[in-house]
C-alpha cells in the first residue's frame, strides 16, 4: 500500500517553498486588529463577552494528584476530565472576550488561566497515560505523552499566544516566554524526536480519529509557535506523512464506521489538517479535488435521518450537533452545493436553538466558527469565504450505499423526513468504536425513532479494556440481530459479514447479506441470510432465512425501541408514542408477524446513565422474539410500520 497521498503531493524538499514564514502567515486577526473584531455582529460580541464575564466569576478547578488517580484506583475518568475541560473553557473565554472588547480587563485572568494551566505537570488525561514507562497513575514529568487532550491544550495555548501575545508582554514578558517553552517540551519536541505514539502510524498498529485530530492540534502548534524554520518544515513534513497513514486506508466511499459524531473527529478534523495547510501555504497545498477527500466530506449528510437524528452505528449517539462552520467549509471547499446548504442548515438549527452558544476550547474551530461571513462582516476578518445562503436545507437522500464500510440506508422520499427511513449495515466487528453488530439495523418514522441503536454509556476505564463485550451496549443482544443458544457475535476481524448487496428503485430498496460469519463456531452456523427491505409508502420487511449444522434449542431475535409496547392481538405489538427527553417523542408503530412463530417478551432496560439519558430517557425497551419450535433449516418475515 502506498502510504504517501500527500507527502507525493508535497514533497517534505518543496515544503519550504511552498509554506509561508511563520512571520508572514495571518490566519485570523489578532487582538490588535480592533476594525476587524469589532465587525462580528453585536450578538455574537454580546455572546463572547457574556461568556468572559462569567469566566471571570467561575471558580478556577483544582487538579489534585488524588484526583488524577482515580482512573487507576476505581476507573473514574469524569471526576478529572470535568475539572480539565472547565480550565480550558474558561481560557478561551477569556482569551475571545479579550479578543472582543480590547480594554485588557480580561488579561490577568487570562495570565492566572496560562499560567496554572503551563503548571500541570501533564497535560495528557489519565485514562491516555498508561503509555508511559511507569504505566497508569501520576503522569512522569520527564516523559511527556501526546494524547488527544494534551494536543488539543497545546492548540489553544498556541492560539492564545497567537492572538495576545502582545498584550501578555504587558502583563509579563514571561508569560508569552513560558507558552513558547511549554508547547515545545510537551508537544513540539516529542511529536518531532518520537515515532513510537501509536496514533501517527508509524507502526503495525492501525490508526483512528486520534491521528487526523492530534495532527490538527500539533499542525496549529507547529505554525503558531515553532520560530526555527527548519524545524518549523521538518514538524510539517512529518503531520503530512502520518496523515497519509489516515487518508490511504481510509474507505474510498469516505465512510466513517465510528459514526457521524466520530466524524467530527475523524473527516473534520482531517478538514481542519488540510485547512491549516491550505491556508498555511497560500492555497498551493489543496487536495479538495480529490475524490476521496470529498466523498469524507458528505459523510455528515449521507447518514443524516432528520432534524439532529443521525445514524447512530458503533459508540456514536443517535442526536448529534455537528459544527455548521465545519460542514458550510467543507462544502465550500470541495464545490458541493448539497454540503454547503446542509450547513447553513446546520448554523440555522443552532440560532433557533438556542442564541448563546458556548464554543468550547478548541480555538481552531472556535475562531473558524465566529468568522463565518455575515452581512457586513469586514473583509479581513471574513477571509476569502463566501455568503452562506439564506436558507439552507438538510437534504434527506432518498438512497444511500457505502460499499467499502457497508453501510445502507433509504427513506420513502427524496428531500422529506415523512414516511419510513431504513439503515443498517454491513462490515465487521473490529470495527474502530466497535459494537458486535453485523446485520443490525434501525427503523425511524416522520423522523422519530422508532427501532433505534442505544448506542453507548459513559466512558470509563472498563470502555477501552480486554471487558469492553461485557457492557451490554457492544453486545448483539442489544442489537436488532439473533441470538442462537445465547451465543452472540463475536468481536474480531475475521467475523464479518458475507455476501452484501444492496438493490434500490422507486418502489423499494433492500440490504442483503449473510451474517452467519459473524457467530462464533459454536453456534453451528452455516448460513444466515438477512435481507431488510424498505416498501416505500408502505413497510420495512425483515426476512431472515437460516441453516445449521445442528438443530439449536432456542433462538431469539432482539429489537430495541424507545416505544410503549402493548401487545393488543396474537402476531401484532403496537408501539406507542413515548416521551424521550427534553419534550421529545418517539414514533409509533406497529409490527407484525405470523401468530404463534414466536413468544414474546417485553424486558424494560432503565438508563441511568447520563450521555444514554439524554438521548433516550428514563428507559428503553427491548422486544424478544423466541422462535417457537426452531429446526436446523427455517425463515421467518418480520413487518415494522408506521402509525399516526
Amino acid at each position: 500500500m502506498d502510504n504517501s497521498f500527500l507527502s507525493r503531493l508535497y514533497p517534505s524538499a518543496e515544503l519550504e517553498s511552498l509554506l509561508l514564514p511563520r512571520a508572514g502567515w495571518y490566519p485570523y486577526p489578532p487582538a490588535s486588529s480592533r476594525q476587524a473584531w469589532a465587525s462580528l455582529p453585536i450578538e455574537e460580541r454580546q455572546d463572547i463577552l457574556d461568556l468572559g464575564q462569567k469566566a471571570l466569576t467561575t471558580p478556577w478547578p483544582n487538579l489534585p494528584a488524588t484526583l488524577y488517580l482515580r482512573y487507576a484506583r476505581d476507573g473514574d475518568r469524569a471526576a478529572f476530565e470535568a475539572s480539565y475541560f472547565l480550565r480550558r473553557r474558561l481560557l478561551a473565554h477569556l482569551v475571545l472576550a479579550e479578543c472582543v472588547q480590547g480594554q485588557g480587563r480580561f488579561l490577568d485572568a487570562i495570565a492566572d488561566a496560562v499560567w496554572s494551566i503551563c503548571e500541570e505537570s501533564s497535560w495528557c488525561l489519565p485514562a491516555h497515560i498508561g503509555v508511559q514507562i511507569p504505566g497508569s497513575g501520576l503522569p512522569d514529568t520527564a516523559e511527556p505523552i501526546v494524547d488527544l487532550f494534551a494536543a488539543e491544550t497545546s492548540a489553544l495555548m498556541a492560539w492564545t499566544y497567537y492572538l495576545l501575545a502582545g498584550k501578555l508582554e504587558q502583563v509579563s514578558p514571561l508569560l508569552p516566554a513560558r507558552i513558547e517553552r511549554e508547547v515545545q517540551r510537551r508537544i513540539l519536541t516529542p511529536t518531532l524526536e518520537r515515532d513510537d505514539f501509536w496514533w501517527m502510524g508509524f507502526s503495525e498498529r492501525g490508526v483512528n480519529i486520534w491521528n487526523p485530530w492530534i495532527n490538527a492540534n500539533w499542525l496549529a502548534s507547529v505554525l503558531l509557535i515553532e520560530v526555527d524554520e527548519a524545524r518549523r518544515i521538518a514538524a510539517v513534513a512529518k503531520i503530512m506523512r502520518s496523515l497519509d497513514r489516515f487518508i490511504t486506508p481510509y474507505p474510498e466511499d469516505g465512510g466513517c464506521d465510528e459514526g457521524p459524531s466520530y466524524w467530527t473527529r475523524a473527516g473534520a478534523s482531517l478538514f481542519d489538517c488540510l485547512e491549516l495547510l491550505y491556508s498555511s501555504s497560500g492555497r498551493k497545498i489543496n487536495v479538495y479535488n480529490d475524490p476521496k477527500i470529498q466523498n469524507i466530506g458528505r459523510f455528515i449528510y449521507r447518514a443524516h435521518i432528520a432534524g439532529d437524528y443521525f445514524v447512530n452505528f458503533a459508540d456514536a449517539p443517535a442526536i448529534v450537533s455537528p459544527d455548521a462552520s465545519l460542514v458550510y467549509g467543507f462544502g465550500q471547499r470541495i464545490q458541493d452545493k448539497t454540503m454547503v446548504a446542509f450547513g447553513a442548515r446546520l448554523e440555522e438549527s443552532s440560532v433557533e436553538s438556542s442564541h448563546a452558544k458556548d464554543h468550547g476550547h478548541d480555538l481552531t474551530r472556535v475562531l473558524r466558527r465566529i468568522t463565518l461571513p455575515h452581512p457586513g462582516t469586514s473583509t479581513e476578518i471574513a477571509a476569502e469565504r463566501t455568503t452562506a445562503p439564506e436558507r439552507g436545507d438538510a437534504p434527506h437522500l432518498r438512497d444511500v450505499y457505502l460499499p467499502n464500510i457497508q453501510f445502507f440506508a433509504a427513506r420513502d422520499q427524496a428531500g422529506k423526513t415523512a414516511g419510513l427511513y431504513l439503515a443498517a449495515k454491513g462490515g465487521h466487528n473490529a470495527e474502530s468504536h466497535n459494537h458486535n453488530d453485523v446485520g443490525h439495523f434501525i427503523v425511524y418514522y416522520n423522523g422519530k425513532p422508532l427501532i433505534i441503536d442505544v448506542g453507548v454509556e459513559t466512558y470509563t476505564r472498563k470502555t477501552f479494556s480486554p471487558q469492553r463485550y461485557e457492557i451490554w451496549t457492544m453486545q448483539s443482544a442489544y442489537h436488532s440481530l439473533p441470538t442462537i443458544d445465547t451465543i452472540m457475535q463475536a468481536p474480531g476481524r475475521e467475523f464479518a459479514a458475507r455476501e452484501v448487496l444492496c438493490r434500490v428503485n422507486d418502489e423499494r430498496a433492500a440490504f442483503t447479506l449473510d451474517l452467519a460469519s459473524a457467530y462464533p463456531s459454536q453456534a453451528h452456523l452455516l448460513s444466515w441470510k438477512r435481507n431488510i427491505e424498505l416498501q416505500r409508502g408502505k413497510q420495512v420487511v425483515l426476512t431472515d432465512t437460516y441453516e445449521f449444522e445442528q438443530t439449536p434449542a432456542s433462538l431469539t431475535l432482539s429489537l430495541m425501541t424507545p416505544c410503549d409496547i402493548d401487545l393488543p392481538t396474537p402476531g401484532n405489538i403496537l408501539l406507542g408514542e413515548a416521551t424521550l427527553t427534553n419534550n421529545r417523542l418517539s414514533a409509533a408503530g406497529l409490527i407484525s408477524f405470523t401468530p404463534g412463530d414466536f413468544t414474546i417478551s417485553i424486558e424494560e432496560i432503565p438508563i441511568t446513565d447520563s450521555r444514554l439519558g439524554s438521548t433516550w430517557g428514563q428507559r428503553v425497551r427491548r422486544i424478544l422474539f423466541s422462535l417457537n419450535n426452531p429446526g436446523k433449516k427455517g425463515r421467518w418475515v418480520i413487518l415494522i410500520k408506521g402509525v399516526g
